[in-house]
Formats: C-alpha cells, sequence, structure tokens
C-alpha cells in the first residue's frame, strides 16, 4: 500500500511545482496582446504622418475594438474624435471628387479635354423625368465652351436667354443660348470662363433654365471637387 501510495503524492507534488503563476501567465498574455496591436500602431502613425485620415482611423477603430487594454490603444484614443471627423471630411471630399467626370480625346489635329458632371437630381419635364449635365469643353478647333445637356426634352433658348444661377447661395446671372441643330439637345453658357470661375470657387451652384414647351427648370450641382487642372488652359 505504501509502495502505490508514494508516487501518487510524488506525481501531486510534481504537478503542483508545473502549475504556472498567475501573474505570469496574465503578464504573458499582456505581453501578447501589445506585440499583436503593434502593427496597427504603426500603421496608425504613418498614416496620420500621411494625412490618410481614413486607413488612420480604421488602425485606431481595429486597436480600440481588438485591443482595447493595450497600451497602443490608449495612445491612440485620445486622437480618435479628431481622426474621425478628419476621415469623415476626406469621404465627403472624395464623393465630390468622383462627381466629375474628365475626358482627353483625339479631335482633329489635336485633344479634346473636357470636364463634366451631372445635376444632383433629375428634372421633371412634359414626357417623363431627364438628367441634366454640364460639360466644360476644350476643343482645338471650336476653342472653350460650357454647355447643358438633356436626356430628354429641350430648352426655350433658341433666340438667348438669360440664366438666374445661385452660386452658394448667392445670385448671378449669365446669358444662355440653344443652338439651332438636333444633333444634341444642348445649351451653351456664354461667358464659359466666368461660369468655370464660379465651378473653381464654389461648392453648389444651381442653374435656373427655360424649357419647351413653357416655364423653366432648376439643376443644382456639387461643384466643390472640380480638379482646375484637368483644364489648364482655362486657368
Amino acid at each position: 500500500m505504501h509502495r502505490l501510495l508514494l508516487p501518487l503524492a510524488l506525481a501531486a507534488a510534481l504537478a503542483a511545482c508545473k502549475k504556472e503563476d498567475p501573474q505570469a501567465v496574465a503578464a504573458a498574455q499582456a505581453a501578447a496582446q501589445e506585440a499583436a496591436a503593434a502593427p496597427f500602431k504603426k500603421t496608425f502613425d504613418e498614416a496620420v504622418a500621411a494625412q490618410n485620415w481614413e486607413l488612420a482611423l480604421s488602425q485606431a477603430d481595429q486597436l480600440r475594438q481588438r485591443y482595447p487594454q493595450t497600451a497602443a490603444a490608449r495612445a491612440v484614443m485620445p486622437q480618435f474624435a479628431e481622426i474621425e471627423g478628419n476621415a469623415k471630411a476626406a469621404r465627403a471630399e472624395r464623393r465630390l471628387q468622383n462627381l466629375w467626370d474628365y475626358q482627353d480625346v483625339a479631335a482633329g489635329k489635336g485633344r479634346q479635354l473636357s470636364a463634366s458632371i451631372m445635376a444632383k437630381d433629375r428634372i421633371d419635364i412634359d414626357n417623363g423625368r431627364s438628367t441634366v449635365q454640364l460639360i466644360f469643353r476644350d476643343h482645338p478647333e471650336w476653342g472653350r465652351s460650357s454647355y447643358l445637356v438633356l436626356q430628354r426634352g429641350d430648352f426655350d433658348c433658341y433666340r438667348g436667354c438669360r440664366l438666374k444661377l445661385t452660386v452658394d447661395g448667392k445670385p448671378r446671372t449669365l446669358a444662355g443660348s440653344r443652338p439651332d441643330t438636333d444633333e444634341a439637345i444642348a445649351m451653351f453658357i456664354e461667358d464659359e470662363a466666368a461660369l468655370w470661375r464660379l465651378f473653381k470657387s464654389a461648392q453648389e451652384v444651381s442653374i435656373e433654365f427655360p424649357v419647351k414647351p413653357s416655364g423653366t427648370r432648376i439643376a443644382t450641382f456639387e461643384s466643390g471637387g472640380l480638379d482646375p487642372t484637368k483644364l489648364p488652359k482655362w486657368n
């Protein structure tokens, strides 16, 4: 009997010795968390230095959600609200930039450059609804021009008309004219240089124009994302 008890007691003692210290376990786990959080903190710091706010926010959010008890998470939390605001502004700016379409195509003996944007909303016309597009064009033979294009319906500006603009809440008037052609449902805005300057500086421009058979419609453009360098001769 004693010969059986002795090995069992010895085994129990050895097992007790092998039990890890709880503090040591906690310290090891904390060190592992810090090590796992370190790459996120590094990327966060690099993103902030580069003013890549959306990337910085994603890294800060990872630290907050996955490693909240780490020194890395505590280091970024005081900046979280500011980074979040900057990221939101960056997303809004990118959305505005993506509203514009730029083209560079061969035309005649040179290149035609254009910048175009669609109005925020379709307009109601007698036979349905229509998109409204504004185009700034730099043609090697025809020169520079700006004009509105309807998907359907027509402008009532064959003899010329005055267009009412609202530029960031301030009124402005420019001349318009509908060319006597059926090739496109387009209306030129005569002072294209003035319109370009307005779009370069404004966040929102609304243009009121006459339509057939009667009445006027308003097209509103979120202009703030325009990249003027795409049409260098206009600046």
